[in-house]
């Protein structure tokens, strides 16, 4: 929920907080090769808690007398393995550990919009930094990296499976068959970028309008008590609806990451 130091925005201070909050701590040319430093540090930070999570977890395992933690885990597990019998074709053992993980870790990306917008950004200050973005998937590069790194196993298991003339076939033949070639190459390509764009763009526009929306009930605080009690109010309120926006996104990502998965590993009869 949103905690403010903005007691003093309005106006052109308003933009300028929001605009704040909104830009990363950047490394480059200002072009095309930037590096967000701070995308980066809670990416991979976030990526080491759900590892050594798994990896405690994968000790303290007992089938006699399971945590209350072993329980969650395993009921996730379960959800996504149903998801998998559900929508998957066929067997992959590539596919469980692969939609468990995405599932997690965008979760707890989506998570850090929870955390109090002014609280790390702060606590950055203190030590210099002057810019601080701490949700990872409310960058554009975060979400592109997850959607093209899928979007590379589908062309993978597209060749795998069908082979390199049947993915090729897929192109000239799709959908409407060999007198309509040029049109087929253009709606096939068409169909296959919109899968990256889809993933990538369906995260990051849910991520930044929910921090966004953090940041204009951060701009309610003010010195006096009308205008923290509203703030108080709406942020909690916002919070607690937020945390079904980061567990769908989460699980919309999974989930349609699987269903691409499993169109590449139908043939091209059935595609």
């Amino acid at each position: 929920m949103s905690s403010s130091t903005a007691n003093e925005a309005s106006g052109p201070g308003a933009v300028e907080y929001i605009q704040h909050h909104l830009h990363n701590n950047s490394i480059g040319d200002g072009g095309f090769w930037v590096v967000n430093l701070d995308t980066l540090f809670y990416s991979w930070l976030l990526a080491g808690v759900l590892m050594y999570i798994a990896w405690k977890m994968g000790k303290t395992m007992t089938a006699e007398t399971p945590s209350g933690g072993q329980n969650v885990l395993e009921a996730i597990v379960e959800f996504v393995q149903q998801q998998i019998k559900d929508i998957f074709p066929g067997s992959n053992p590539l596919i469980g550990p692969l939609a468990l993980t995405i599932f997690m870790w965008v979760f707890l990306m989506n998570t850090m919009d929870l955390i109090p917008v002014d609280l790390l950004p702060s606590l950055g200050q203190l030590v210099g930094i002057h810019y601080m973005k701490v949700v990872p998937t409310t960058d554009l590069s975060t979400t592109f990296a997850l959607a093209l790194s899928v979007f590379a196993l589908i062309i993978y298991y597209n060749i795998k499976i069908k082979g390199p003339i049947g993915y090729l076939k897929m192109f000239l033949f799709h959908p409407f068959g060999k007198y309509l070639i040029p049109v087929n190459i253009i709606m096939t390509a068409i169909e296959e970028i919109a899968k990256p764009v889809s993933l990538g763009l369906r995260l990051f526009g849910n991520m930044f309008a929910g921090e966004l929306i953090f940041l204009l009930i951060a701009l309610l605080g003010g010195a006096s008590l009308f205008g923290l009690l509203p703030q108080i109010a709406l942020g909690t309120a916002w919070a607690i609806f937020h945390i079904l926006v980061i567990t769908l996104q989460a699980f919309i990502f999974m989930l349609l990451t699987i269903v691409y998965l499993g169109m590449a590993h139908q043939d091209i009869e059935e595609h």
